[in-house]
């Protein structure tokens, strides 16, 4: 099903997902690795970019609109404002790049800490690039460990050639469904809601329309 059928009849919950991470672990590949079955070469992301997947997980069909946001230091001030109402939150690291993973800990993570507006949002901890095993620097017990320490689903994977790029959605999809509030917040008539509130505010629905 293609994305342009998004309408609130072809969907039972909207979902918002945020992938975090350092610059060039692999985030923007690993979405349209998601979206699109096919994976090449990108430039680095300047500032957010969004994409939208629709799919049928537990029984549900699930609109998830995919925010990618760029690891880069100067755009941290501009990327803060989209954790707001995220659902589910991906921290992406190189496993090929030590400093990826210890700045989940030491920057990321802390990040979602104070900018997040769900503080029981789902999150995955994701290891990337698991293709180039023989570069690897971290190993998958230390991916394990620090999961753990966040409250994290772990997973490792490869945008490249597709290893458990499906299962991470779809098991943050899951894990997103078993918290009440954030169903409801998903759900179509909260979606229906916001629209209304954002057709209210001329000013907002401008800034919207800008967008495409």
């Amino acid at each position: 099903m293609s994305s342009s059928s998004s309408q609130n009849s072809g969907y039972d919950l909207s979902f918002k997902v945020l992938l975090i991470g350092d610059s060039a672990v692999g985030k923007s590949s690993l979405i349209l690795s998601f979206i699109s079955n096919s994976v090449q070469d990108i430039a680095p992301t300047i500032g957010v970019d969004f994409k939208i997947k629709l799919l049928t997980v537990g029984g549900k069909r699930l609109k998830l609109t995919i925010w990618d946001t760029a690891g880069q230091e100067r755009f941290r001030t501009l990327t803060s404002s989209y954790y707001r109402g995220a659902q589910g939150i991906i921290l992406v690291y190189d496993v090929t790049r030590r400093d990826t993973f210890t700045n989940l800990s030491e920057v990321w993570s802390k990040e979602v800490e104070l900018y997040s507006s769900n503080q029981d949002c789902a999150k995955v901890l994701v290891g990337n690039k698991v293709d180039r095993d023989s570069e690897r620097v971290v190993s998958r017990e230390e991916g394990l460990a620090l999961a753990e320490e966040l409250g994290c689903l772990f997973f490792e994977c490869s945008a490249k050639t597709r290893e458990n790029v499906d299962q991470i959605f779809e098991e943050l999809a899951l894990k997103i469904m078993e918290v009440p509030t954030l169903v409801e917040e998903g759900s179509t008539a909260a979606v229906k809601r916001n629209i209304l509130k954002q057709n209210q505010q001329p000013q907002a629905s401008q800034d919207n329309g800008c967008c495409f």
